[in-house]
């Protein structure tokens, strides 16, 4: 089974001034999240504005990064979609790519029952076997929250090997690391959730705050783990300002502007997002300061 490490970073996608993805900025991203404590990548998940970009970008986004790296970090693409079909194409491609995983989002919008979606997610995982899958729960976002039982069930298909789970509910992880296998990884789709979650069983996080707090982020799950619970905490409470602040406003805006504000060219969110507002921008910028991750503050 892949292992995807304890940091996922839920990676932005850059764009340039006129809106076009940055990939060569793109590159210089990736490799510095993984000299910064990051062990996988996942690409054009939600962080990664997918909803408004084109799959001929996501796919040679997908390419370049897996050349720029080298093998030094695991690669997950989200290959997700409310069309079954549409979702295991893309998956195909991924598999044919030979990246390391896929992030299979719970469709969106249309609003599927348990068997619905337990339907959806068997199918592609038999359509893509050599691809390890990551099932993705985000209630808020796609209006369906996939129920632990449904979850525990897809965890015995072979390749469907976890879940990021951002349901919010620590009742529902319970319930899934109760009834889902014990290699079957549990990740924190919320950075804030991560600390409490390891202690249910969670074996990280896929991460928006790794873009600025990665280094933390990985000591404190390693702390957690080798026993130092005070030393996790102090680390959790520490980052919990930022955690708060990067969801400010709609991900991934805050957290584009937290990039831009460290000077990296990142560029803008895609419309429907708008830009942070300028009342935002002046307390993520306070967080960051008092943090010190601002080095020109």
């Amino acid at each position: 089974m892949t292992s995807f490490g304890r940091v996922l970073t839920a990676m932005i996608t850059p764009f340039d001034d006129e809106g076009h993805v940055d990939y060569g900025v793109a590159e210089k991203l990736a490799n510095h999240l993984v000299d910064q404590g990051t062990d996988t990548l996942v690409l054009c998940g939600t962080t990664g504005e997918s909803p408004t970009l084109t799959w001929d970008e996501e796919y040679k986004l997908f390419q370049v990064i897996q050349t720029s790296l080298q093998g030094r970090a695991k690669i997950i693409a989200g290959t997700g979609s409310n069309s079954t079909r549409e979702a295991i194409e893309a998956t195909r491609i991924v598999g044919e790519l030979g990246l390391d995983g896929s992030l299979q989002v719970v469709p969106y919008y249309n609003k599927p029952t348990q068997q619905g979606l337990y339907s959806h997610f068997e199918a592609i995982a038999q359509a893509c076997p050599d691809v390890s899958i990551l099932l993705y729960n985000v209630p808020t976002r796609t209006g369906c929250n996939l129920q632990p039982e449904t979850v525990a069930q897809l965890a015995r298909i072979d390749n469907v090997i976890g879940v990021k789970e951002a349901s919010g509910k620590l009742d529902q992880v319970s319930k899934i690391r109760r009834m889902a296998p014990e290699d079957f990884a549990v990740y924190s789709g919320d950075d804030g959730l991560t600390l409490p979650m390891l202690a249910l069983g969670a074996t990280g996080v896929v991460s928006v705050a790794s873009h600025i707090a990665g280094k933390q982020i990985q000591s404190m799950i390693r702390s957690y783990e080798s026993g130092d619970v005070r030393t996790a905490t102090r680390l959790h409470l520490e980052l919990t300002p930022l955690f708060e602040v990067l969801f400010i406003e709609t991900n991934p805006t805050p957290v584009k502007a937290a990039l831009r504000l460290q000077g990296w060219p990142v560029g803008q969110t895609r419309l429907p997002l708008a830009p942070l507002s300028s009342t935002a921008e002046g307390t993520l910028r306070t967080v960051l300061t008092d943090l010190n991750f601002l080095s020109n503050a």
